[in-house]
């Protein structure tokens, strides 16, 4: 029995422990079920997992936020003409997949491959076997090609070709470029900006040289970013665009550049440069009243559009080259020696030769001209006389000069990698060949501010080239440039002496500055001809290893404008004198300078005049008052009322100038030959052309017939001589 019961009994348990094992198991659950509960609960409620904000990970989910890009200011020339501007070029491709079809079933890869090469022929530097071969590519599940470095940056005018032709297949790209539409004007000056790739992998616009990469982050503005909403399929929902944060586009840049005086200057330079074939060569002109610099360029130099020639040279001469000036320092030692009370100008002294300890300074004429006065020493241009002045006023005080005329230190005009100069001073013999240019290296630009205290009775003028700079958001100016006077190294009676003695320099009859007199002027001007060091560390012999150099001022007593030109190393020099081809720079750019401001002009001659308010009026009434200002009126368009014109009323321009009038919106291609770079920009800037520009002077063809519609965007290519 007692065997029976347990037996019995042995279910009774397995039961029971069923049961507690269920109650359990039962307990575990509702207890997991609790806490997922809670947790759930504290999700929905605190919408945070570790830290992690859910919501803010769903609505970036749906959230697209996207870059608006900045617009690159533009850089103004002085009459408010665009030096360099944005623009897009675009990049060719062709797609090769023929699954590519529109929703209509129109074929968006190509179907005629012979065509496409003959069409892109035309306007790729690549022949049509070139083209089929790309086409045509080993691996048949190619998607799309492209045509390398001769179907990149391509213009507005070239894409606009191609997509004429109609081609099934062949789509571009657009890219950010900067548009220089004068080509070549001032080009290492104004510098250039280029596509560049940045570190969190975007592309922008960055400046390279000159005031592009001076002000390059004024220039650049800052990005905004606009945020879009998606539902679950894609779609933008309605009125979910916002600004996170605006866009500021980049800052205005107008310069003191004259574009009448700039793009002469460019063009008696070129000339100048094709028949002496210098090493290179430096020009720049000044305002001597308020340091305005309205014309600078050198050569080598480069086409900033097209970016050829920018392997010849790339530093900026103006401020990066440092250079022995030879003579044209004579009138900052003939200064300091006035100045400083010792000059006596009537005092004789023996030329030819000075000896210094156991060295010798020689004149350029070794046998020298015997013994002359000092007043006539300046004027023959005697190394000697200037050695004797130096030994007679004393190291201490020429080199306190050599100070307060800003040598050997930066005139920080703001442009890359200016340079301070050196000076060789220890022996008496460096101290004095420092007098007549030789042991001391300047920059132009140093040199010009010098000058500017001869030209400005005492006060000495820092050169600028920035008039003022604009935010484009709000309209306000954030910087304007002035006259600033940086030294006072010379008294007002000194430099009319000074001024007196370039002058007689240039008219006398011995005088070595003949070659630069000009019609109804008085010219004040000194020459120089350095010899250049050569790579052993010794002064090189011959016309092809010398700097040649003018500085002349107009007129001579009350100077308006100081420009400087040189010449160094020139390989030929045919014809004629050195200063005699010099001049062929000096002398029609000084002129067009003086011819523009009534205060210099001659009487009769070109003089400037006030341009009218004409938008409004009539176009035959606009073109009559134009007429009477003795201006050449030249309507854009077939309306009967001027809507806009160029330049814009109170400009100033030269007599016998053309007056740019748009009347209606039916433009049409004018005849532009023998224009300049002026009026084709001044048409360019009424009707939307987009001009590519080659050569310097007039214009002797164009890529679009006069007399063809246009409109804007129209691309066309004006050629100049």
């Amino acid at each position: 029995m007692n065997k029976d019961s347990k037996r019995m009994s042995s279910p009774d348990n397995t039961r029971s422990n069923r049961r507690h094992f269920g109650n359990v198991l039962l307990v575990a659950i509702l207890a997991v079920f609790i806490l997922l509960g809670v947790r759930f609960v504290y999700i929905a409620v605190g919408k945070h997992v570790q830290h992690v904000s859910l919501s803010k990970q769903a609505q970036a989910l749906y959230t697209e936020q996207q870059t608006i890009h900045a617009k690159r200011g533009t850089i103004y020339d002085a009459d408010g003409n665009p030096i360099a501007m944005d623009t897009n070029t675009y990049t060719v491709y062709a797609v090769l997949n023929k699954h590519q079809v529109s929703t209509t079933g129109k074929p968006l890869y190509v179907t005629d491959k012979d065509k496409v090469a003959k069409v892109l022929s035309k306007t790729l530097n690549m022949s049509s076997s070139e083209i089929l071969k790309i086409l045509n590519p080993s691996n048949k599940n190619t998607f799309q090609v492209e045509f390398g470095s001769a179907g990149k940056d391509l213009s507005v005018a070239t894409k606009q070709a191609i997509q004429k032709a109609n081609l099934n297949g062949i789509a571009f790209t657009t890219q950010s470029a900067r548009l220089y539409p004068n080509g070549i004007f001032a080009s290492h000056m104004i510098g250039y900006a280029q596509p560049t790739t940045l570190a969190n992998g975007a592309s922008s616009l960055i400046g390279k040289m000159g005031i592009e990469q001076q002000l390059n982050r004024q220039l650049s503005g800052e990005n905004g970013v606009k945020q879009i909403k998606h539902d679950s399929l894609g779609y933008t929902l309605p009125n979910s665009q916002r600004n996170k944060r605006s866009v500021k586009n980049g800052d205005n840049v107008y310069t003191t550049l004259n574009p009448d005086l700039q793009n002469l200057l460019e063009n008696q330079m070129q000339i100048l440069y094709s028949k002496l074939q210098p090493k290179n060569m430096v020009a720049m002109m000044v305002d001597t009243k308020t340091g305005k610099i309205l014309a600078a360029t050198q050569r080598p130099t480069f086409n900033a559009s097209t970016m050829q020639g920018l392997g010849d040279q790339w530093n900026d001469l103006l401020v990066s080259d440092p250079y022995e000036p030879g003579s044209t320092m004579k009138s900052m030692s003939l200064a300091a020696s006035i100045d400083s009370g010792n000059f006596k100008g009537s005092d004789t002294y023996q030329s030819g030769r000075y000896k210094i300890g156991n060295a010798v300074v020689p004149d350029w004429n070794p046998a020298g001209w015997g013994t002359i006065t000092y007043s006539k020493g300046f004027d023959l241009s005697s190394n000697v006389a200037m050695a004797h002045l130096e030994q007679q006023m004393g190291a201490n005080t020429w080199k306190k000069y050599i100070q307060n005329f800003g040598f050997l230190k930066s005139t920080n005009s703001g442009l890359p990698n200016e340079a301070h100069g050196a000076m060789q001073f220890t022996q008496p013999i460096e101290q004095a060949n420092t007098a007549f240019g030789q042991g001391i290296t300047v920059t132009p630009m140093q040199l010009m501010q010098a000058y500017t205290a001869v030209a400005n009775n005492g006060k000495m003028l820092k050169p600028y080239y920035i008039n003022k700079i604009v935010d484009p958001n709000t309209g306000k100016v954030v910087y304007r440039g002035k006259r600033q006077v940086v030294g006072n190294p010379i008294s007002a009676e000194t430099a009319k002496k000074v001024r007196q003695h370039m002058t007689d320099y240039v008219y006398k009859s011995y005088g070595m500055g003949k070659d630069f007199k000009i019609a109804g002027y008085k010219v004040a001007a000194k020459t120089g001809t350095a010899q250049v060091v050569g790579d052993n560390g010794q002064y090189m012999d011959g016309m092809d290893s010398t700097l040649n150099s003018v500085m002349g001022m107009v007129p001579a007593k009350n100077p308006r404008y100081l420009m400087y030109v040189t010449v160094n190393q020139p390989k030929k020099v045919p014809d004629k004198l050195i200063t005699q081809w010099e001049n062929d720079v000096f002398s029609p750019v000084m002129t067009e300078a003086l011819a523009m401001d009534k205060d210099t002009a001659l009487p009769g001659k070109a003089t400037s005049t006030k341009v009218p308010k004409l938008v409004g009026t009539n176009v035959d009434d606009a073109k009559q008052q134009v007429s009477d200002l003795s201006l050449t009126p030249v309507v854009i368009g077939d309306g009967s009322k001027v809507t806009a014109q160029s330049p814009s009323e109170g400009k100033k321009t030269l007599t016998n100038q053309r007056i740019f009038l748009r009347a209606g919106d039916n433009l049409t291609m004018a005849d532009m030959k023998g224009w300049s770079m002026g009026d084709v920009l001044e048409f360019a800037k009424l009707t939307g052309l987009s001009v590519q520009t080659s050569g310097s002077g007039y214009v002797t063809s164009q890529s679009l017939p006069a007399g063809r519609t246009i409109q804007e965007g129209t691309g066309v290519t004006v050629k100049f001589k």
